[in-house]
C-alpha cells in the first residue's frame, strides 16, 4: 500500500511540473456512469493530464443540484484506476479535505466562494497541516488580489509545498460579455507576486459558454499561462450543472489541437518574444478600459435622464472639482503626471456632457 501511495505521489509531481498541463472532466460528477464514461473518453484523446469532477457543489440558490456528494468519491477513484489521470476535485470544508484523502484524491483546489473567506480558507489549512498533496487556488469572485494572496499564504504556512493558482474570472457589475470577467491584469500580477507558482487558467467558468471557451484559452495561452482547466460532459446539454459551459470530450481534443502553443525561448529572438508580451497585456488593459468607460457612459446617460425630469443643470463644479481632486491624489501615488490625469479626465468629462446634452435636447 505505502509503495502505491509514493508511486502516487511521483505520478501527480511529474504532472503539476508538465506544460501545457491539461485538467479536465465534469463540472459536477452525476452518476458512476456519467463519470467513468467521461473520464475513458478523456484518457483516450491522449490529451487530458488530470480528470476533474465537482463533488460538492456550492450553488449560488437553494434548490439547484449541489453535487452527489461524498458518495462520488468512490467512482472518482474508481475512475483512476481504470484510466490512471490522476484525480482533482474542489473542497471547502475540513470534512471535505478528510474525504478526498480518505478516497485517495491527487490534488485538491480551493474555489472561487471558499478563497474570498479568509475564515474558510484558515479551515482548510488547518486540516492540511501535514498532509503532502499539492492545492490549487482559485481566485475569489471578487476581484480582490489580497485575499488571492492571503489564500496562497495561508495554504503556504500549513506546510503544503506543491501550490498553484487557477485564474478562473471575477465577478463584475455591468458585465455582459463573459460569465466571470478575465481582467488578465490581475491575473498578470498574480504571475509576477508569485512567479514560483504554476499559474491554469479557467476559460468554462470565464465564458460560461462554449462558444468562446477557443478565445479565452488562446489568450491564457498566449499570456504563458502554465495549463488550462477546461470542463468535458459525455453529453453536455443535459448535464446537471453549467451545461452551456462544458464541451464533449472530442470537442476538446479539437479546441486543443486547435490552440497556438507559446513557448519561452532563449534565441536571438527573445527580446522581440517579451515586447510581443508586454504588448499583449496593454492590448487587455486597453480592452477593459474600454468596457469600463462603455459602462460609465451609460451611468452618465441615467444621470442625464434624472437631471432632464428634475431640471437640473448637466455641469455641476463642485462635483467635477472633487473628481478632479480624487484623481490627482490617486495618480500620484501612482506615478501618474497632474497633466496627464487632466488631458483624461477632461476627455471622459466632455464626452458624458455630450451624451447628456443629447438626452436634454432630444425631442419626444
Amino acid at each position: 500500500m505505502q509503495e502505491i501511495e509514493q508511486s502516487m505521489k511521483l505520478v501527480t509531481q511529474q504532472t503539476l511540473a508538465k506544460r501545457p498541463l491539461i485538467i479536465s472532466g465534469p463540472c459536477s460528477a452525476e452518476t458512476e456512469d456519467q463519470l467513468l464514461a467521461t473520464a475513458q473518453q478523456l484518457a483516450a484523446i491522449g490529451k487530458v493530464d488530470m480528470l476533474r469532477a465537482g463533488i460538492w457543489k456550492p450553488r449560488t440558490k437553494p434548490g439547484m443540484f449541489e453535487g452527489v456528494g461524498v458518495e462520488a468519491l468512490p467512482w472518482l477513484l474508481q475512475a483512476k484506476k481504470i484510466t490512471g489521470l490522476p484525480t482533482a476535485v474542489e473542497v471547502a470544508t475540513a470534512k471535505q479535505v478528510q474525504d478526498a484523502l480518505f478516497f485517495e484524491v491527487d490534488v485538491l483546489w480551493v474555489g472561487a466562494r471558499t478563497t474570498v473567506n479568509p475564515f474558510s480558507v484558515q479551515e482548510l489549512a488547518d486540516a492540511l497541516r501535514g498532509v503532502e498533496i499539492p492545492v490549487l487556488i482559485k481566485n475569489p469572485i471578487n476581484p480582490d488580489l489580497e485575499l488571492w494572496a492571503g489564500a496562497v499564504e495561508r495554504i503556504a504556512r500549513s506546510s503544503i509545498k506543491q501550490i498553484g493558482l487557477i485564474h478562473r474570472g471575477f465577478s463584475s457589475y455591468g458585465n455582459t460579455e463573459y460569465r466571470n470577467a478575465p481582467m488578465w491584469h490581475l491575473a498578470i500580477e498574480m504571475k509576477r507576486r508569485f512567479s514560483n507558482l504554476i499559474m491554469i487558467n479557467d476559460p468554462s467558468h470565464i465564458c460560461g459558454k462554449r462558444d468562446s471557451l477557443m478565445e479565452v484559452a488562446q489568450k491564457a495561452i498566449d499570456l504563458d499561462f502554465d495549463g488550462l482547466m477546461i470542463e468535458s460532459h459525455i453529453d453536455p446539454d443535459n448535464a446537471w450543472s453549467d451545461a452551456q459551459q462544458q464541451i464533449t470530450p472530442l470537442r476538446l481534443s479539437e479546441m486543443l489541437s486547435s490552440i497556438k502553443w507559446r513557448h519561452e525561448t532563449a534565441t536571438e529572438k527573445e527580446l522581440i518574444s517579451v515586447l510581443e508580451k508586454f504588448r499583449e497585456q496593454i492590448n487587455h488593459l486597453d480592452d477593459e478600459l474600454i468596457q469600463l468607460l462603455g459602462q460609465r457612459m451609460k451611468i452618465a446617460e441615467k444621470i442625464g435622464i434624472f437631471k432632464k425630469e428634475n431640471n437640473v443643470t448637466i455641469l455641476q463644479t463642485n462635483r467635477w472639482n472633487q473628481i478632479l481632486e480624487k484623481a490627482y491624489a490617486k495618480g500620484e501615488n501612482l506615478g501618474l503626471s497632474k497633466e496627464f490625469i487632466t488631458k483624461y479626465f477632461d476627455a471622459v468629462h466632455m464626452e458624458s456632457i455630450n451624451r447628456q446634452n443629447n438626452i436634454m435636447n432630444a425631442k419626444g
